[in-house]
């Protein structure tokens, strides 16, 4: 199938128009039209080669909601029609340990999983193109299910932005009347206060900004603490049981350590390029842990979509053209992207890109 879409040659072009072909649905797979497609700060990072192991041409996108247009033989959980999503992730060796436990995410195959863009974790010189883009196909177990309850446009970033908060406070099991506390109130942060409080905790918000405080407590947060104000830092001190990090850049991580009790976990989700040195005593005496956390396994994922349509929690969006894509780029690295996710209209996408076949670049076909 011929399919349109925004991708870049390197990282110094923006995003413009492509075109491509997809294979059409094999044995096992779902062909799904992309109504609506999130986008994510890693598109950012990937795009410009921040992490240094993106594949040309990139076309980002991992936040993906459609309706399943073909099936292959042999499906059974999906048909024509049925509203589904599609997370970080197209596949993986479905054997090992970790995917057998449901971690796909963390699966130890030869290839690692499959990332719904720029290839495998473990690049052997394929690729794969994301949601940027009018139609995917997609392996039926990394196919995901949207409630009805959850609008389209707002569903994508939970399977990105919701599983990237949600599995970590599960597999630390994050109980009800702790204290969460959430560094970073942006796209990823403002789920956290969401999701937290419907697991029942007491959350903890940090921002830079005085200005965000009443908008952050009417997401449900409990308190705000303005991380450089050092008197309010000092007086939350060891008051923590668990902390999502979802600061996106490199900065000090010491005074969240002190904010942690005794046998407490600060879980690192949005920084992934480096943090400056610290100093390890406060960990070594309290017996504090400081972990990572990458998305979520396709059953967590599918737990936070129906948690999210439960309790009417949802991202807050702000919808854009295909064409304002770079525009968003810019304000990202810019830090000003506030505390919604941008969410890219599909269905507007495709009524005009079959005007593009003058002015897309037609790219080599990806590897799914």
């Amino acid at each position: 199938m011929k399919v349109y879409g925004y991708g870049t040659q390197s990282a110094e072009q923006d995003l413009s128009p492509v075109v491509f072909e997809r294979q059409d649905p094999k044995d096992g797979e779902v062909a799904i039209k992309i109504t609506h497609c999130g986008v994510c700060h890693s598109d950012l990072h990937q795009a410009r080669n921040d992490w240094g192991n993106t594949m040309y041409p990139c076309v980002p996108g991992h936040e993906i909601v459609g309706v399943v247009t073909t099936v292959g033989k042999g499906v059974e959980k999906f048909k024509e029609g049925d509203r589904v999503g599609v997370g970080c992730m197209i596949d993986s060796c479905l054997d090992c340990p970790s995917c057998e436990s449901g971690e796909e995410n963390y699966c130890r195959g030869p290839k690692g999983c499959t990332l719904t863009y720029n290839g495998t974790k473990n690049p052997d010189g394929s690729n794969t193109y994301g949601g940027y883009s009018t139609d995917i196909v997609v392996r039926e177990e990394f196919v995901l299910r949207v409630p009805e309850a959850l609008d389209p446009a707002s569903a994508g970033p939970i399977m990105c932005a919701g599983i990237t908060v949600y599995a970590p406070m599960k597999h630390w099991n994050l109980e009800e009347g702790q204290t969460l506390g959430v560094a970073g109130i942006g796209g990823l942060g403002h789920m956290a206060v969401a999701i937290g409080k419907a697991l029942g905790a007491r959350v903890v918000a940090f921002t830079r900004s005085e200005d965000k405080r009443e908008e952050i407590l009417s997401m449900g947060a409990d308190e705000v603490v303005i991380s450089t104000d050092a008197e309010a830092m000092e007086q939350a001190a060891q008051s923590l049981d668990l902390l999502i990090n979802t600061i996106p850049v490199p900065h000090d991580l010491e005074p969240y350590i002190q904010l942690m009790k005794p046998d407490s976990t600060i879980v690192v989700v949005g920084n992934m390029i480096k943090f400056p040195e610290f100093s390890p005593g406060p960990l070594v005496f309290n017996r504090i842990s400081v972990a990572g956390s990458l998305i979520g396994g396709i059953e967590e994922t599918q737990e936070v979509l129906d948690l999210c349509a439960k309790h009417q929690i949802t991202p807050n969006v702000k919808m854009i053209e295909m064409d304002q894509v770079n525009e968003v780029f810019e304000t990202l690295a810019a830090g000003n992207d506030g505390d919604f996710r941008h969410v890219i209209d599909i269905d507007k996408f495709r009524e005009s890109a079959r005007s593009l076949n003058g002015s897309a670049t037609k790219v080599e076909a990806p590897s799914r």
